[in-house]
């Protein structure tokens, strides 16, 4: 059969219910998706259950029954939470943090207008620290005035947790947290590499054994590092594309996550299209654009086990997309590189858009183009997702 594979690439300057469950048994957590008529997040007399409301642990994918009950283990991350369903929204957080000692957790719901056109944010990069925390705030002011359904921001949420000890670390997260609950939408993030705490431990001096060590301090502040929500038929799945090996970050998503993104999308009917969204990008070109780089802290390659990869973008990209590409993977938001980018492949009549956003936090460059800072409004219409519109921020240095 003749393969039909259309590339283009587009660099702008100016321009993120069966059960499966792994490992030892534990404790299983048990509870109820409900519609919660007078929103006060308990089920009162008379409030129905919900079912086919997806429910995981970052592991187990399940469906809640004809009452709105489920059933899950605890899960080794200590998380549990529910694929929001379209034409609702939670009740309080969509997550929910679970020690040993829990074995009871509802999921209140609310519902909302059903739409087929709307719009959502996409930035990247904030990297929120007092010194620059005045972006956040115009940024903020900016995607207030739009109105969207939704803001992803894909990761470097906060200045550095990587390099620095507890008290600076959560100091950046406070401030990031303060300043998210501001956001008149609902705000959807997944970890950046500035997110896992410590593990440069020749500069941090944070000990592996620190509970809030790696991703559980993102864990602890944001919750589920991948999960996935519905909206406007459309279903969006957060992915974390962040990896450590020893006291280095690469691009990578681990076998745990994956085999989870395959039980997740079992949930989805196969016509629906799927928007990924992740920090490390899948593929792109900006590393051409700025040049190789072994300088430390993060040169452009690194070896794992063995294997050489470039570090910046995601080493087994091809496991992840072979994974996505079952389903109509229409469009994969990353940031990182703090540069707007836009690469599509059409493989099979299916095309594909893997879009960056530039950063936040201030513009960059690389091959002597100037990326300003900004985000990307996104419309959707009948689940066709637009090319999107990029905003400026409007204060950088001329």
């Amino acid at each position: 059969m003749l393969r039909r594979t259309l590339f283009t690439l587009h660099l702008t300057a100016g321009l993120g219910a069966a059960l499966f469950a792994s490992g030892a048994q534990q404790r299983d957590v048990t509870g109820v998706a409900f519609i919660d008529a007078n929103k006060n997040g308990v089920r009162d007399a008379g409030e129905t259950g919900m079912a086919h409301v997806v429910v995981s642990n970052q592991d187990a994918v399940v469906a809640t029954d004809a009452s709105g009950a489920y059933r899950l283990p605890r899960g080794a991350n200590g998380l549990l939470f529910v694929s929001v369903p379209a034409g609702y929204r939670t009740v309080g957080a969509f997550w929910r943090a679970v020690d040993t000692e829990t074995s009871a957790i509802d999921f209140p719901f609310s519902p909302i207008p059903r739409v087929t056109r709307f719009t959502f944010v996409h930035a990247s990069d904030l990297h929120v620290s007092p010194a620059v925390v005045a972006r956040t705030q115009r940024f903020r002011a900016l995607a207030d005035s739009l109105n969207p359904a939704f803001v992803i921001i894909t990761g470097d949420l906060v200045k550095d947790a990587l390099r620095v000890g507890e008290t600076e670390a959560t100091g950046y997260y406070e401030l990031f947290r303060r300043e998210a609950a501001l956001f008149k939408s609902p705000l959807w993030t997944v970890p950046g590499n500035h997110e896992n705490f410590g593990i440069e431990r020749d500069k941090s001096h944070v000990s592996t054994a620190h509970p809030l060590y790696g991703r559980k301090m993102y864990h602890h502040y944001r919750g589920p590092d991948y999960y996935s929500f519905n909206f406007g038929g459309v279903h969006f799945v957060g992915l974390n594309t962040v990896d450590i090996d020893g006291q280095s970050y690469y691009g990578h998503v681990d076998s745990v996550q994956l085999a989870w993104l395959e039980r997740d999308l079992a949930m989805v009917p196969a016509t629906m299209p799927v928007v990924s969204f992740d920090h490390i990008p899948f593929f792109s070109s900006f590393e051409a654009l700025s040049g190789y780089s072994d300088d430390p802290p993060a040169p452009t390659l690194i070896t794992v086990k063995g294997k050489t990869a470039f570090r910046h973008t995601v080493s087994n990209a091809a496991a992840v997309l072979a994974v996505l590409r079952r389903h109509r993977h229409v469009l994969a938001l990353g940031g990182h590189i703090h540069a707007g980018e836009q690469i599509v492949y059409e493989v099979d009549g299916v095309r594909t858009r893997f879009n960056q956003t530039p950063a936040i936090v201030g513009p960059n460059e690389g091959a002597a183009m100037q990326f300003v800072s900004g985000f990307t409004l996104y419309t959707v219409d009948n689940g066709i997702v637009d090319a999107g519109r990029f905003i400026p921020l409007g204060i950088d240095a001329k």
